[in-house]
């Protein structure tokens, strides 16, 4: 199994919203000194009971995050990525899907097909006169960051849940929370 978390890669961007995905793999290895080189990402190895799962963060900016199938397998993975159109405290687990407008799920697709399971994990709603793109790469104030501790530790749980017992079951057990 790979875990897939889309961000950008540096410093600039580690807690911009566009960056939960980083953010979940980081508080899964428990380490940033541990993570080893790849091509064009940075990989985790792990056990989640008894089963070996390889944390994947690729090291293009978010448009190019499907450039990472150029060295990974893109069988038994899930793509874990920032959703705008989700509020925040909300994550969705899919089996498959379109991009919904986020150009590292485009990109990916335009790799691997759109058949790949995923968690999106709400950072909205966007305030009305920001544009996208800035809204994405902005920071999460204080309070939303407290918020997003408590997302990232469920949205592991979901993760632990669909690599034990099965995409369908995490798919009813986690899309109905919202986290406070």
């Amino acid at each position: 199994m790979t875990i897939i978390g889309l961000g950008n890669p540096g410093d600039k961007y580690a807690n911009t919203r566009h960056n939960v995905g980083f953010m979940v793999l980081e508080k899964m290895a428990k380490s940033s000194k541990s993570w080893k080189s790849g091509p064009n990402y940075l990989y985790y190895d792990m056990n989640i009971s008894g089963d070996r799962v390889r944390l994947v963060k690729p090291t293009t900016y978010m448009n190019l995050s499907g450039e990472v199938f150029k060295y990974l397998p893109h069988d038994d993975i899930i793509v874990v990525y920032d959703d705008l159109d989700l509020p925040l405290g909300r994550i969705r687990i899919r089996k498959d899907g379109s991009a919904g407008g986020h150009n590292g799920i485009k990109s990916i697709i335009a790799h691997i097909g759109q058949n790949f399971p995923r968690i999106r994990i709400g950072i909205g709603p966007k305030p009305q006169n920001v544009d996208s793109a800035d809204y994405v790469l902005s920071d999460f104030t204080p309070e939303e960051f407290e918020k997003l501790e408590k997302v990232i530790r469920v949205t592991i749980e979901a993760i632990e849940s669909i690599i034990l017992h099965g995409i369908d079951k995490a798919m009813n057990k986690y899309n109905a929370i919202q986290i406070e």
